[in-house]
């Protein structure tokens, strides 16, 4: 089943050997997130259906010469319909600032780094792929023995096609394709060592 994540167990092990195969020439180690959302935005409703309560009457007020108890109305109608929106997660999202979205997504792709233990590899070479397929966004952490090594404008292709991908609903070819560029990228400048050690697993990590 591939539930809220849209990935299939056969899409995920695609992945994971892709992941495999990326790290064969690097002491990097990448780790991909899926989750189905990066946060809930439940204020979102409550806060438009503030402000609109607010403005909208001063608005009638100003450009009409509606009567007391229709503005009233229509001021009822559409905070009922604003917050009626905040059963919908689409909805929801739509009421969300683009850039709120992004920052919630980043947020929540640090909180993932640390939880999930990237930041304690032996040689500080975690890097997390995590991608909020609710915002159509994905984020890229580096630990710091990568972070030394490259800079994170290497990373704006890498995100913007991937990006792009979430967006057509290509999850997985996004995903591959995202892998496979960050796994050169990192050869060129995280080599692998000889003795290098596989610290983090390469299985997706899904958040429903």
């Amino acid at each position: 089943m591939t539930g809220e994540i849209g990935l299939s167990r056969a899409a995920r092990a695609r992945i994971a050997e892709a992941v495999a195969r990326a790290e064969a020439g690097t002491a990097g180690e990448i780790v991909v997130m899926v989750s189905a959302r990066a946060g809930l935005y439940r204020s979102a409703p409550l806060a438009a259906a503030l402000v609109g309560g607010l403005v909208l009457p001063w608005l009638l007020l100003w450009l009409t010469r509606w009567s007391a108890a229709a503005i009233l109305l229509a001021q009822g109608a559409l905070v009922a319909t604003l917050l009626a929106a905040g059963l919908s997660e689409r909805l929801r999202l739509a009421l969300v600032p683009r850039p709120v979205l992004r920052a919630r997504a980043r947020d929540a792709a640090v909180r993932a780094f640390h939880a999930r233990g990237l930041d304690r590899t032996r040689a500080r070479t975690g890097l997390l792929l995590y991608v909020a397929l609710a915002e159509h966004h994905a984020e890229i952490v580096a630990d710091a023995g990568i972070v030394a090594r490259v800079g994170t404008e290497s990373w704006c292709g890498t995100l913007s096609e991937l990006t792009a991908a979430l967006a057509r609903g290509e999850t997985e070819a996004g995903l591959i394709g995202a892998v496979e560029r960050l796994g050169a990228c990192l050869a060129q400048h995280v080599p692998a060592g000889p003795h290098a050690v596989d610290d983090l697993p390469n299985r997706v990590i899904v958040e429903v």
